[in-house]
């Protein structure tokens, strides 16, 4: 049996858990797993650019004993030299696991059901999972348990919402999301393929954001999206500044998977006080993905 990682809305709560236990294990003695997967050897697929996801799956495999061999799209050729059963089985010969970062989440779903190698969704154009997987566990150091968190999203509607969504689902915690009508409505399509029990959506910034535990944003204009004006116009009152972070609890911490674009979606001033944990959550990234790396291979024994 392969397993994969393509969405979290593919696992129970219980499984989830586990990992987040497990990268806490982690995190806390790091030395202790340093040769859990010794002999073990990731394949990183990225027709995106990256920073964050490169970074963190590669020293994370290397520090729990594993190799990494990154693979460039130009030079593997997926379904052009030959099929894509036929190049997942070759990557099987050496590889033990491959990790694609891309823009099609469809194509993902496809070569997972070849059922070859176990695959890791690094970031589709659909959802963020290995993002929201940690950004629970970064939010669990402040507040415990996610389940007693509120939060909201401000910006556009994208993949990363997307994984956050199926989060709040997973673990029933309450979720506000603002966005511009008018992104909202393009978005039709994709809300008809989540559940949203715990997901309530405000026109009104001040209902939506007053008194939460943690405020969310991304970049307005995500990876090779073409730059709009109108779309600009639409999202600058959902910008998350001081103004904005006053209206919720005075605990609350700011959020941004990054990269950011600063006095956009976030002005300065957020990003760069004393609420803003963007940098432990860059940081997490690679505890939560060694958990899952873990988790996937030690299913496949």
């Amino acid at each position: 049996m392969i397993n994969h990682f393509l969405d979290l809305n593919h696992f129970n709560k219980n499984e989830l858990r586990k990992i987040i236990i497990f990268a806490k294990k982690i995190k806390k003695n790091p030395k202790k797993y340093s040769s859990h997967l010794r002999n073990k050897s990731l394949g990183l697929f990225f027709e995106k650019q990256s920073t964050r996801t490169r970074l963190s799956f590669t020293i994370g495999m290397q520090k729990l004993g594993g190799n990494v061999v990154e693979l460039h799209p130009s030079q593997i050729g997926f379904g052009k030299r030959e099929s894509d059963k036929d190049i997942l089985k070759t990557m099987s010969q050496y590889l033990d696991i491959l990790m694609i970062r891309n823009d099609n989440h469809q194509e993902l779903i496809k070569l997972a059901s070849l059922n070859v190698l176990p695959i890791i969704n690094g970031l589709s154009d659909y959802s963020h999972p290995c993002q929201i997987l940690s950004d629970i566990f970064t939010i669990e150091e402040h507040f415990d348990k996610v389940e007693k968190v509120t939060i909201a999203w401000m910006g556009d509607y994208n993949n990363v919402l997307t994984s956050l969504i199926h989060a709040a689902e997973i673990f029933e915690f309450q979720l506000n999301i603002l966005i511009p009508k008018p992104l909202l409505i393009k978005k039709k399509d994709n809300l008809k393929k989540v559940n949203l029990k715990y997901s309530n959506f405000y026109t009104d910034i001040n209902l939506g954001i007053r008194n939460v535990d943690c405020i969310m944003t991304d970049t307005w204009i995500s990876m090779g999206e073409k730059k709009t004006n109108n779309k600009k116009k639409l999202l600058k009152k959902f910008q998350v500044n001081t103004e904005i972070m006053k209206l919720a609890k005075k605990n609350a911490i700011f959020m941004h998977c990054l990269p950011a674009h600063r006095n956009e979606e976030v002005s300065a001033s957020v990003i760069d006080g004393n609420q803003s944990i963007i940098w432990q959550q860059a940081e997490n990234r690679t505890y939560v993905q060694q958990s899952i790396l873990y988790h996937l291979l030690k299913k496949q024994k």
